[in-house]
C-alpha cells in the first residue's frame, strides 16, 4: 500500500509570462535553465527529501511497484522515476516530483524545491543523462533516503538549505525530526506485541 501522494509540478515563467523552461532547440524541449533547474533538485535530492517526507510513516510508500519512487534520476513521463519531465517539447513542459506524500506542508515543500532548483541554475549544473526503463531494477541508481533518520541527517547537513532558508529553520526542522524520531522508538506497537506473543 503506497498511501496517498503530493507530487509538485514545477516550471519557470519570465516576467514577461514566458516559458522560460521550454527551448524547441534543444532535446525534449527542456531549456538550459531547465535542465539547470532539474540538475538542482536531482543534486538536493537527500537534502529536501525531509519536507517531502516529514513523518516515521511518510517512508512506508517508498516500495517498488507502487508507482512511489524509490530512486533520485529523472525520466521523460516515467512514473517508477523520483522526478518525471512531461509535456515534452511544449510550452508546458514541466518537472513533477514525485517524492512527496499527502502528510508534507505544502509551503516548506514547494521553498526545498524552489531553493534547490535555483541553487542549480545559479551554480550552471550540467543535468545528468536521461534514465530510461523501470526505475525500481536500477541498482546503481542513488536512492531517495529510506527513513525518517536518514533525511534528518541530510536536512542538518545541507548547506544548501541553510543558506536558502536559515540555520534557524533548518535547526527547528531537524529537532522536529528528531524528537517524531525518538518518539516513534520509544512506543511498542500492536504489531510488536502479536509478533512478541507468538513467538515468546
Amino acid at each position: 500500500y503506497a498511501g496517498s501522494s503530493s507530487h509538485i509540478h514545477q516550471s519557470l515563467r519570465s516576467v514577461d509570462g514566458e516559458a522560460v523552461f521550454f527551448d524547441p532547440a534543444q532535446p525534449h524541449g527542456m531549456s538550459k535553465i531547465m535542465q539547470s533547474y532539474l540538475a538542482g533538485l536531482l543534486t538536493y535530492a537527500d537534502d529536501t527529501t525531509y519536507f517531502l517526507a516529514p513523518y516515521v510513516n511518510s517512508y512506508k510508500r517508498f516500495k517498488v511497484g507502487t508507482f512511489a519512487p524509490t530512486k533520485a534520476i529523472w525520466s521523460i513521463d516515467n512514473r517508477t522515476a523520483g522526478y518525471r519531465v512531461v509535456a515534452e517539447n511544449s510550452q508546458n513542459i514541466r518537472v513533477e516530483c514525485r517524492v512527496g506524500g499527502s502528510d508534507l506542508n505544502p509551503y516548506l515543500a514547494l521553498a526545498s524545491q524552489l531553493s534547490a532548483g535555483l541553487k542549480g541554475i545559479e551554480d550552471n549544473l550540467t543535468l545528468e543523462a536521461e534514465f530510461t526503463g523501470d526505475a525500481y531494477q536500477a541498482d546503481a541508481a542513488r536512492s531517495i533516503p529510506s527513513s525518517l533518520r536518514d533525511a534528518a541527517v541530510a536536512l542538518d547537513q545541507s548547506e544548501m538549505l541553510r543558506t536558502a532558508m536559515s540555520d534557524a529553520v533548518v535547526d527547528h526542522y531537524v529537532r522536529a525530526a528528531r524528537w517524531e524520531q525518538e518518539d516513534f522508538d520509544s512506543k511498542v506497537t500492536d504489531y510488536e506485541v502479536r509478533r512478541g506473543f507468538e513467538r515468546a
